[in-house]
Parts: C-alpha cells; sequence; structure tokens
C-alpha cells in the first residue's frame, strides 16, 4: 500500500504508475474499453483510479463530440441526397462546400486534440503526478472523492 509523505501527498509505487500511464495510452487504440477495464480491476489505487476515470471521461467526451459531428454529416449529406431525389438538377449549395471541409477538420482536430492530451498525461502519470485533465480532472476528483495529492476527503 503506498505511504503518505510529508507533502500530503500519496507517493505511487512503480506498477501504479504503469497502469495510470497504460489507462492514458491505451485509450487511443482500445478507446474507451481499455481505462474502463484498468478502472475496473485498480480501484483499489486511488492513483490508478484517477488516472483511468479521467480517460473514461474524456472517451465519454469524445464519444459525444463524434456523434455531433456524425449527425452534421449525415445531415448534409441525405439533404443533398434528398434534393438530389426531387428531380432538381444538382446544385450544391455553398454550404456544402463550406460544412464537409470543416466537419472533417472537426474529427481531425479533436483527435489530435485528444492525442495530445494522451501523451501529455501518459507522461506525468509515469512520473507519479496527480496531473488533472482540465475540467474532467475536477470532476474526476469528485467522484472518487479525492482531495489533491490523493488524500480522501472523508479523511480530512
Amino acid at each position: 500500500m503506498p505511504e503518505t509523505i510529508d507533502a500530503g501527498v500519496i507517493e505511487t509505487t512503480s506498477d501504479e504508475r504503469t497502469m495510470a500511464v497504460l489507462s492514458h495510452a491505451l485509450q487511443l487504440v482500445g478507446g474507451w474499453i481499455a481505462p474502463l477495464i484498468i478502472f475496473l480491476v485498480k480501484r483499489d489505487s486511488r492513483f490508478v483510479s484517477f488516472h483511468a476515470l479521467q480517460a473514461l471521461l474524456l472517451q465519454g467526451v469524445h464519444l459525444v463530440f463524434m456523434m455531433l459531428f456524425m449527425v452534421v454529416w449525415f445531415t448534409l449529406i441525405f439533404s443533398q441526397i434528398f434534393l438530389h431525389m426531387h428531380g432538381e438538377r444538382w446544385n450544391p449549395s455553398p454550404l456544402f462546400f463550406i460544412l464537409f471541409p470543416l466537419v472533417w477538420m472537426g474529427f481531425m482536430g479533436f483527435w489530435l486534440f485528444t492525442l495530445i492530451i494522451v501523451i501529455v498525461y501518459s507522461i506525468k502519470a509515469g512520473h507519479g503526478e496527480w496531473a488533472e485533465y482540465p475540467v474532467l480532472g475536477r470532476l474526476a476528483r469528485r467522484f472518487l472523492k479525492l482531495g489533491p495529492g490523493g488524500i480522501p476527503l472523508t479523511a480530512r
């Protein structure tokens, strides 16, 4: 079991740091499944649970954004098909040429954002830091009832 050091931060073991890194890094190939498995398997470690829950929350946000982009994408495509089916000569509107690349850039931009977050926070987890994702880190702390440095809020 990890020991608390003087600054009120819980010192982590090498195994905990490795699992925290994996919970961040494996979301690139495993999506939400890898962080969920690590979160469920390593519930006894506050450090691993904290990092895995952040990765899981990021994947949830990623899923919501991708669903929104898909709705815009399919609406755009099916509206053009619908116009073409009604016997009108297909005359794509300028909106089509503006939205089509914007939706694609949204897909790629959010994937790039996720990639950068994964790399940065994998490195921080590997160093044993209790680094928080912007917004999602506070939410993960609240879910797990943790204070700064992993100290349980009930222990204060």
